[in-house]
């Protein structure tokens, strides 16, 4: 194997600065120099059925690896994930079965090795030396990843989001594992409404399964809840108002393509976003005045109400009577829009003699 690894390595540094095809070959010596280094370094190799298990929960894999998307079986050995998108699909790689994609961010499942690892050109991954001995260098990064998805390792989740940030933030936001709290607390701290790039807000609460059905984060609600505290004065006191910001950014979208979601998709998120923000209204250890149900229902046409009832209202508890109590909120949400020194709104025992409850 060392002939091998030396000829390949010279190879690379022949071809380096031209197109250069990786194969399986490459792919599988790779792999042997990382299954290497990531023992030598303590690595626990779980068992299939541990490993499977962590591939789906974090990755949203099913079972057996066998979802249309984001996975491609090369001799039944490997799955790549690809980029931000996830794009291995068998129609994207089919064209050179065996010429392997590169990207900055690919990622590799060894499915006997029951490891992680992107594509390295061998000369990256090993030290050739004058006597022709060699040493390998396998980055910390690859060797954290593992033991951190793989065997808990929380000294390596603290390296992680020190030095490898871009990979743990896209675990929550590409893939949507949600089940680390610490990780996934990490990353909504760290996660602002932006209206440059409201997408990557929305990615805290929901992403698009292979299969084309919404997936919401539940977790992510709860761990919002923990940080939405009375009289913090920390930035989490701004919670609600980026969740508001994010709601009108839905209200307001006339393109739902742009987002990859149908109608039904874009109600039930705004639905489950209003539900934990109304919340704080009837809640009295909070001054909340968000008027997040009001929001709701001035964006709401007579297709969206029928969706809202066709689904029983998502099955949130109280959001029917939150969102009948609202109108006078509506009401106010509405007259913002021309409201002035001269020109403002009634208050809500006037409106309700207008507008008596049905």
């Amino acid at each position: 194997k060392y002939l091998i690894l030396q000829e390949k390595v010279e190879s690379d540094e022949k071809e380096y600065d031209n197109p250069y095809n990786l194969t399986l070959e490459d792919l599988k010596l790779g792999s042997s120099v990382i299954n290497y280094d990531l023992s030598s370094n303590g690595y626990t190799q779980p068992n299939k059925e541990e490993f499977n298990g962590r591939i789906k929960l974090i990755f949203s894999l099913g079972q057996e690896f066998s979802t249309q998307c984001n996975n491609f079986d090369i001799d039944n050995d490997y799955i790549t994930l690809f980029g931000s998108m996830m794009d291995g699909s068998r129609s994207t790689l089919e064209k050179n079965k065996y010429d392997l994609f590169v990207s900055t961010q690919n990622i590799f499942i060894d499915l006997n090795g029951h490891f992680i690892h992107p594509m390295f050109l061998l000369k990256e991954l090993i030290n050739i030396k004058n006597d022709n001995s060699f040493n390998t260098k396998t980055p910390r990064y690859i060797i954290a990843r593992n033991m951190y998805l793989f065997n808990d390792n929380k000294a390596q989740y603290k390296w992680l989001i020190l030095n490898d940030q871009y990979f743990m933030e896209s675990l929550v936001k590409t893939f949507g594992y949600t089940e680390d709290s610490d990780l996934l607390k990490w990353v909504i701290e760290r996660t602002k409404f932006d209206k440059n790039n409201p997408q990557d807000y929305g990615k805290l609460f929901w992403i698009k399964n292979c299969d084309g059905t919404l997936k919401l984060h539940a977790n992510t609600f709860k761990v919002l809840q923990t940080l939405y505290q009375p009289n913090d004065n920390s930035e989490n006191r701004f919670i609600l108002d980026n969740i508001q910001a994010y709601l009108e950014y839905l209200g307001n979208l006339e393109d739902i393509k742009a987002e990859n979601i149908s109608e039904a998709d874009k109600v039930k998120i705004m639905a489950n976003l209003t539900y934990f923000a109304e919340q704080y209204k009837y809640n009295k250890n909070f001054n909340s005045d968000s008027k997040m149900m009001g929001r709701l229902r001035f964006f709401l046409n007579d297709e969206d109400i029928e969706i809202l009832k066709k689904n029983n209202y998502f099955n949130l508890p109280k959001f029917k009577e939150w969102l009948d109590n609202a109108d006078y909120d509506e009401y106010i949400v509405d007259y913002n829009q021309v409201w002035g020194r001269d020109n403002e709104p009634m208050n809500y025992n006037e409106w309700r003699k207008q507008h008596p409850k049905k």
